[in-house]
C-alpha cells in the first residue's frame, strides 16, 4: 500500500504531461448540444443590438439608392453593333452614364444585355423577393428595318396566329425587347414614285414584290404584344436610341429602391422622428409646435396667423372647450375671426378673419369626412 501511492502519483503526472489521442463518441447528448448551440445562435441573431440593426438597414438603404445601384449595373454590348457608324453615339452615352459596360459577344447577335452584379453582404437585411426580379438579365435586340419587315410579313401573312414569333429562340430563357432604327425612313424610301406607278408591270413581277406598309407593321406590333408580351422600340436615329437606353438603365437602377419603399406599410413614415413633423412627448412637450404646424396646413395661413391662433388657444383641446361654451353656431364660426395678428415691420394689426375661423371650426367640430373646408378650392 505504501508503494502504490508514488506509482499512482507518477502515473498521474505522466498522464498530465502527455496528450491523449482524441476520441469521438456519438450520443444523444451531442446532438442535443449541437441543436442547443444552433438555437443559441439564432437567439443571438434575433436579439441583436437595435442600433446595429439600424446601421445595417441604413447601409442597405444607402446601397439601394439609384446612384449606388447604377454603379452595380453592367451593360454588355455585342461587337456586331459597333460595325454601324452611329454606334459611337451609344458608346459615348453609356460612358457618361456612370455604369460599367463591356464589349462581349452576345447571343443573339446585335444585342445589349443588362445584368446586376452580386449584391453586397449588407443587402441581406433587404427582403430577397425585392432583389430576385432584379437579378434577371434583360436583353435588347437591335434589328435592321428590312429584317424586321421580314418578320412582320411572316407574322401577318404567312403563318397566321399559330406561327412561332420570330427573333425568339426556343432554348433561350430570356425574352428580348426589340429596337428598330429608321423604320419610318426605310418605308418611305420603298414607296414607288409617280414614274414607276405609270409603268405597267408583268403579273410575275407584281407577285414577286412583297409590300409591307404601316398597317401591317401596326398589326404585327399588336400581335407581338398579345402573343409574346414583346415590346418593340421604334426610333428614328442612334441619338434617340441612346437616350432610350440611358433612360432604361436609370429606371433599372431605381427599381430596387422603389420596391423597397413600396414594401413598407407606410413608406412616408419612419421608425423615429419624422423630419417634417414635431415630436410630442408624454408630458406634452412639443404639443404647441405640432398644433402650430397643423394650423399652418390650412390654405393661405401665414406663420403670423398661426402664431395668433396658438397664442390664444395653446392646444386643440382648449379650442374645442371654447366651442362647447358658445351658444350658437354663428358664434362658434366667428370665435377666431377677431383675433389680432401682428404683421412684422409694419407695426399695424390685422385679424385672423372669418374665413379661416370658419374652416378651423368645421375642422374641429364637423363629423362629415367628405366636407369641403375651403370653399375657394
Amino acid at each position: 500500500m505504501a508503494k502504490a501511492g508514488p506509482r499512482g502519483a507518477r502515473g498521474s503526472y505522466r498522464c498530465r504531461g502527455q496528450r491523449r489521442p482524441p476520441t469521438w463518441e456519438i450520443s444523444d447528448s451531442d446532438t442535443e448540444g449541437a441543436a442547443s448551440a444552433e438555437a443559441d445562435s439564432e437567439t443571438a441573431t434575433r436579439t441583436r443590438d437595435p442600433a446595429e440593426e439600424h446601421r445595417a438597414t441604413a447601409e442597405a438603404l444607402r446601397l439601394l439608392r439609384p446612384e449606388q445601384a447604377l454603379r452595380r449595373l453592367t451593360v454588355r454590348v455585342d461587337p456586331a453593333i459597333l460595325e454601324d457608324a452611329g454606334a459611337d453615339i451609344l458608346m459615348e452615352a453609356l460612358g457618361s452614364l456612370g455604369c460599367e459596360y463591356h464589349i462581349e459577344p452576345q447571343r443573339p447577335s446585335r444585342s445589349l444585355r443588362w445584368s446586376r452584379v452580386k449584391p453586397e453582404p449588407c443587402l441581406n437585411s433587404v427582403p430577397a423577393e425585392l432583389l430576385a426580379a432584379d437579378e434577371q438579365e434583360l436583353l435588347l435586340l437591335l434589328l435592321e428595318p428590312e429584317e424586321f419587315l421580314q418578320g412582320v410579313f411572316q407574322l401577318t401573312q404567312i403563318c397566321g396566329p399559330t406561327c412561332s414569333v420570330p427573333w425568339i429562340s426556343p432554348e433561350s430563357c430570356t425574352c428580348p425587347h426589340l429596337a428598330v432604327i429608321g423604320l419610318d425612313a426605310y418605308l418611305w424610301s420603298r414607296q414607288p414614285n409617280a414614274q414607276e406607278m405609270q409603268q405597267p408591270e408583268s403579273p410575275g413581277v407584281a407577285r414577286a414584290k412583297v409590300v409591307v406598309g404601316w398597317p401591317e407593321v401596326e398589326e404585327a406590333l399588336v400581335l407581338l404584344q398579345l402573343w409574346a408580351n414583346l415590346d418593340v422600340l421604334l426610333v428614328a436615329s442612334w441619338q434617340e436610341l441612346s437616350q432610350r437606353v440611358c433612360a432604361f438603365t436609370k429606371a433599372l437602377a431605381q427599381r430596387p429602391f422603389k420596391r423597397f419603399q413600396e414594401s413598407k406599410a407606410f413608406s412616408f413614415c419612419t421608425a423615429r422622428r419624422w423630419v417634417a413633423g414635431e415630436r410630442v412627448t408624454r408630458d406634452g412637450t412639443g404639443l404647441r409646435g405640432a398644433w402650430w404646424r397643423q394650423i399652418r396646413q390650412f390654405n393661405r395661413v401665414s406663420p403670423a396667423v398661426a402664431d395668433a391662433v396658438v397664442t390664444a388657444f395653446p392646444s386643440p383641446r382648449l379650442l374645442q372647450q371654447a366651442y362647447l361654451g358658445c351658444s350658437t353656431e354663428q358664434e362658434r364660426m366667428a370665435l377666431l375671426a377677431d383675433l389680432p395678428v401682428k404683421v412684422d415691420g409694419s407695426g399695424r394689426l390685422r385679424r385672423v378673419g372669418p374665413d379661416l375661423s370658419r374652416r378651423i371650426c368645421l375642422f374641429l367640430t364637423s363629423t362629415n369626412p367628405d366636407l369641403l373646408l375651403d370653399l375657394s378650392s
